[in-house]
């Protein structure tokens, strides 16, 4: 099993330092990466489930995260849970992912994409919310073209976007690879289609999970699709030999404080 941490300014805050602090002694505990969520704008009446959420809440952009944990640190794998593919153009994403990938000497492995759930937030982006999901397999489509293409160039033609001969350099160390995230069968179908692995949210009933990762494993029709999970900071290692049962391949938590991410590593040691 693997084990990824999260960090959310919208609870953690936007301090340089704490978000430094926490990078580096997720990476010196020995966990994998360290993920970040995504919204590009709020507004009044905005819910997260029956939720409303505060119009303040600092979310900042996970890329621009990303890239200064990666000065910051050496080995910790960067990660977004989700970015908000919709509302963002591919051919502009392509580069900036590959730019971090670059820079962080091959560590943007741990992208996850998702549809956004918000109808204010994608029209304030341009976006017709209906066509998200859409979109979304376009722009998956358009990004592993991107980095796929030589000096001659790559071309498309779809309902959303288009180009022809068109070059991106720098292009990934390695391809990147795409997680799906969602909480439902069409995200499930989405991961098995275009995914190279499911990172479902929600309060799932658990025969819903089960179905959804059937799913998503029965459409890849690969052996090799990781199974991404939220996880308490209270686990033991009952609970997370039930997660293997289940498939699950990696595990997120988000331990509170600098001694929680050591007494949670020193629990499983993820350090040794």
């Amino acid at each position: 099993m693997k084990f990824a941490v999260s960090y959310s300014t919208p609870f953690y805050g936007m301090d340089p330092d704490k978000l430094v602090g926490y990078a580096q002694r997720a990476e010196a505990c020995g966990f994998e990466g360290l993920y970040v969520p995504e919204h590009v704008a709020l507004y009044r009446g905005a819910t997260f489930g029956s939720v409303e959420m505060p119009t303040t809440l600092p979310y900042a952009d996970p890329l621009d995260l990303l890239a200064f944990v990666a000065a910051a640190t050496e080995r910790l794998l960067l990660g977004t849970a989700v970015l908000l593919l919709p509302y963002h153009h591919p051919v502009v994403l392509a580069k900036r992912l590959a730019t971090i990938d670059g820079l962080s000497k091959g560590r943007m492995r741990l992208l996850t994409v998702g549809l956004g759930s918000l109808p204010g937030e994608a029209e304030a982006m341009g976006v017709d919310f209906s066509t998200r999901g859409r979109r979304t397999d376009e722009a998956i489509d358009v990004l592993r073209l991107l980095w796929s293409g030589d000096a001659d160039g790559v071309s498309h033609t779809g309902e959303f976007f288009a180009f022809e001969g068109l070059c991106s350099f720098p292009q990934p160390l390695a391809p990147l690879p795409i997680h799906i995230g969602g909480s439902s069968r069409a995200a499930a179908r989405r991961a098995g289609l275009r995914g190279d692995g499911y990172f479902p949210g929600g309060a799932l009933p658990p025969a819903e999970r089960t179905a959804q990762w059937d799913l998503a494993r029965t459409t890849s029709g690969r052996d090799d699709l990781e199974y991404t999970r939220w996880a308490s900071t209270d686990l033991t290692p009952q609970s997370v030999a039930a997660y293997e049962a289940q498939g699950v391949t990696r595990l997120v938590v988000s331990p509170p404080t600098l001694d929680d991410l050591s007494a949670f590593a020193e629990r499983f040691g993820l350090n040794a």
